[in-house]
């Protein structure tokens, strides 16, 4: 059975948390409610999948999936805050920064959202390649 998948994950991990603390820490960008609630579901992946990379333990997918595919589902209503303007009637951040607000916008549509959807996305996948590996 080959690692691969388990490193991919495990390594975008480590990247999207240096990334969401380079832009809190270095930049000094304010994260809002929901760039908190996709915090909290990307930053044990760093650690769960770190270990299981390190013990080979290809049955990580049970713990992570949850946690990724809640993150997509955060990530993705966060992303479509921003970006269909009908939905900030329904926004829930009321204090403090506003989840609608765009501090990078790359190309016209890459923000701090889509960055976490598609490492979300792609540790989900990571983690179904997995599982199907092991049946």
């Amino acid at each position: 059975m080959t690692s691969k998948p388990l490193l991919i994950a495990w390594l975008l991990s480590v990247i999207a948390t240096l990334g969401s603390l380079y832009f809190s820490e270095v930049l000094q960008f304010v994260p809002c409610t929901f760039c908190w609630y996709q915090r909290i579901l990307m930053y044990p992946l760093v650690i769960l999948l770190g270990i299981a990379f390190y013990h080979q333990d290809h049955k990580i997918n049970r713990y992570v999936l949850p946690l990724s595919v809640l993150g997509m589902l955060v990530s993705g209503y966060h992303y479509a805050l921003q970006k269909i303007p009908a939905l900030r009637a329904f926004e829930t951040c009321t204090s403090g920064v506003p989840c609608s607000g765009e501090y990078i916008n790359w190309l016209g549509f890459i923000t701090i959202p889509l960055l976490a959807l598609i490492a979300f996305i792609i540790i989900t996948i990571c983690m179904i390649i997995m599982r199907q590996q092991r049946k």
